[in-house]
């Protein structure tokens, strides 16, 4: 199996435990503070993970610091937004609409970062947009 493709599955996975277990989290807790749990956690993991591939933890880029530091803006506001969505419906709407990031990835990807998109991709983009709302509704 290709590497970059089996890590992608154990993420499909673990997120996949991650939605169920932070909607029974935030069916009994604030979702900011599910939240800030997770987070925390999930540090404690990705510094696990640098440790044992001893690599450097910032770098020595400004930029790409800067840049990161407005990811970790983007995914605040995504969690926040997520935990809410989970604390006040159902897990399969919230975790499927919000599934549906990748097409701002690929949107801004193409617009921002000069990405092409083949036919097949965009075919591939709808289909996915389709089954996200078949899902949700």
């Amino acid at each position: 199996m290709n590497h970059v493709v089996g890590l992608a599955l154990l993420g499909a996975v673990a997120w996949g435990f991650w939605a169920i277990f932070a909607d029974v989290a935030t069916r009994s807790m604030a979702p900011e503070a599910a939240m800030i749990v997770s987070y925390t956690v999930g540090i404690g993991v990705a510094g696990l993970y640098v440790l044992y591939r001893g690599t450097t933890v910032l770098g020595n880029d400004p930029t790409a610091i800067g840049i990161a530091a407005l990811a970790g803006v983007a995914s605040g506001i995504g969690a926040v937004s997520y935990y809410a969505a989970l604390q006040t419906g159902a897990s399969s709407v919230a975790t499927t609409i919000t599934a549906l990031y990748f097409v701002v990835a690929a949107v801004l990807g193409v617009a921002v970062l000069g990405e092409s998109l083949a036919l097949s991709d965009i075919a591939g983009i709808g289909a996915a947009v389709v089954a996200v709302v078949l899902i949700a509704y």
